[in-house]
C-alpha cells in the first residue's frame, strides 16, 4: 500500500545529518544516504500529509493546547498497543524527549547526586547528567552469548549508594538493539524501589519492535513500577515526526508530576506543543496503523540483509541481532583500525555515514550503528561500498586475506 522505495534527496533542506554528511566529506557525491541520525529515509505517510493540509486549510494558528481527541488519540495508543490504562492528568507534553531527559535530571537529581546509566547507551543522556553537573554513575551492559544483559548486580551495588537517586533507562535499548524481558524489567524495577531511585525510562522507540519480540512498558508493570516511573513516548521515532518536536511524558504519580512541572516552568511558561505537532500526533495515532505494519517488515526486511551479507561477505564486522528500534549496532573491531581509524575510513573510503559507536561510551569504541531505515537499495548499495573499501585494504606481505574476509572472534 505504501511507497518505502523511493529515493530521497534531503540535501539543502536543513537536514541535520544530511548536511553533517557534507561536513564530514565535502566531496561526496550526489548518490549518498547518510544513514546515522535516528530519522527516516523514507516518504512520509500520505495520511498524515493529507491530514496536515486539511489542519491547515482551516486552523487559525494560535496559541493552542491539547484537545480532548488529542488526549483520546494517545490513551487507545497506549492502551491499544501497549496494554497500558493511562489517564489524561498523567500526560505532559514537552518539545522533545531529550528536553525531558534533561528536566527529569534537574527534577530528581540535585546538583553533584548520581544519575545511573547502563552504556553503550543513546548519547544524549550523559550529556543530560553532564551539562547540569549531576555526578555519572556507569552501570555497563554484559554481552553474554552474544547478547546484550543488564548487570542485576551492579545494579543492585549502585542503587544501593543512598547518593544516587535517578535512572535513565533506555527502552527498547538505543544502540544495541535489545527488547527487555517482562521479568528483566520487574527485576530492574525492584532493585530501584527498594533503594528509592526513580526511573526514567525513554520509551520512544516502543512501536518499532521486531517480529518475534514484545515491548513492555515498564509502567505497565503495576502501581508501584508506575509511581516509581516516568515514561518518555512520542509518535516521532515511529512515524517520522522528529521535526514536528511532540513528545508525550507520561507521569502518573502526582508528587513527580509536580515536580517535573515546576522544573518545566523555570524556563518557560508552561508545557506546550505547537499546533502541527498536536495534529500530526492525532492523526498518526488514529489513522497510522496500516502504514506502521508495512514500516516494521521493511525494517525486518533489511536487518535479515545486513545479517546475511556480513555473514557470507564481510564476516570480521559482528551484527548484534536487532529486536526493536531500527538501529543496528555492529562490532567492527576485528576489522584491526581503532576506533579513530575506523571512522576516518568509513566517512572517507567506505562513504559510509553512520554513527560512531564511540559517541555512546567508551564501550562502544570500535562499533558503528547504523539506521536501517531508507529503502533497501539504498542500504544495498551502502553494504557495496563497504565490501569494495574493505577489499582495497593492503594485507601485511601482500596478497592473504582482506579484514573483511576474517572471521570475528569478538564477543
Amino acid at each position: 500500500m505504501y511507497d518505502f522505495t523511493s529515493r530521497i534527496d534531503r540535501s539543502g533542506v536543513g537536514s541535520d545529518k544530511w548536511d553533517e554528511m557534507k561536513k564530514r566529506n565535502p566531496a561526496v557525491g550526489g548518490d549518498i544516504v547518510p544513514l546515522s541520525v535516528a530519522d527516516m529515509e523514507f516518504k512520509m505517510a500520505p495520511e498524515i500529509v493529507g491530514g496536515l493540509k486539511e489542519c491547515l486549510d482551516t486552523l487559525v494558528l494560535g496559541y493552542t493546547g491539547p484537545t480532548e481527541r488529542y488526549y483520546e488519540a494517545v490513551r487507545l495508543w497506549m492502551k491499544n498497543r501497549h496494554s497500558w490504562d493511562i489517564e489524561d492528568q498523567w500526560l505532559v507534553n514537552s518539545n522533545g524527549v531529550v528536553a525531558a531527559l534533561y528536566n527529569c535530571v534537574k527534577a530528581f537529581a540535585a546538583p553533584g547526586q548520581g544519575v545511573i546509566v547502563m552504556p553503550p547507551v543513546y548519547y544524549p543522556f550523559f550529556m543530560a547528567i553532564e551539562r547540569n553537573k549531576r555526578a555519572l554513575v556507569a552501570n555497563r551492559l554484559l554481552k553474554r552469548n552474544g547478547r546484550y544483559e543488564i548487570d542485576f548486580d551492579d545494579l543492585e551495588a549502585k542503587a544501593s549508594d543512598p547518593n544516587n537517586k535517578l535512572l535513565l533507562f533506555c527502552s527498547p535499548h538505543n544502540p544495541v538493539g535489545r527488547v527487555w524481558e517482562r521479568e528483566e524489567l520487574k527485576k530492574l524495577g525492584d532493585i530501584c524501589l527498594r533503594h528509592d531511585v526513580k526511573i526514567v525510562s525513554d520509551e520512544v522507540h516502543f512501536d518499532l519492535v521486531m517480529p518475534g519480540f514484545s515491548h513492555t512498558v515498564l509502567a505497565s508493570l503495576g502501581e508501584e513500577y508506575a509511581r516509581n516511573t516516568i515514561t518518555c513516548t512520542a509518535p516521532s521515532k515511529t512515524f517520522n515526526l522528529a521535526g514536528m518536536r511532540s513528545s508525550n511524558i507520561i507521569i502518573p504519580d502526582g508528587e513527580l508530576r509536580r515536580k517535573y512541572l515546576e522544573e518545566i516552568c523555570r524556563g518557560m511558561s508552561r508545557p506546550a506543543l505547537n499546533i502541527l505537532g498536536y495534529r500530526a500526533c492525532e492523526i498518526a495515532y488514529t489513522r497510522c496503523g496500516a502504514w506502521l505494519g508495512e514500516l516494521i517488515t521493511v525494517i525486518d526486511n533489511n536487518r535479515k540483509t545486513v545479517e546475511e551479507f556480513m555473514a557470507r561477505r564481510i564476516p570480521a564486522i559482528r551484527v548484534f541481532p536487532l529486536e526493536g528500534t531500527y538501529l543496528q549496532w555492529w562490532d567492527c573491531r576485528d576489522l584491526g583500525m581503532d576506533y579513530r581509524e575506523l571512522e576516518h575510513f568509513m566517512v572517507n573510503k567506505a562513504r559510509l555515514f553512520l554513527d560512531e559507536g564511540y559517541v555512546f561510551g567508551e564501550e562502544g569504541r570500535g562499533y558503528e550503528r547504523i539506521n536501517l531505515a531508507c529503502p533497501a537499495p539504498v542500504l544495498e548499495a551502502a553494504l557495496e561500498r563497504l565490501e569494495r573499501a574493505l577489499a582495497a585494504i593492503p594485507t601485511p606481505g601482500g596478497g592473504g586475506n582482506s579484514p573483511a574476509s576474517q572471521k570475528s572472534t569478538k564477543n
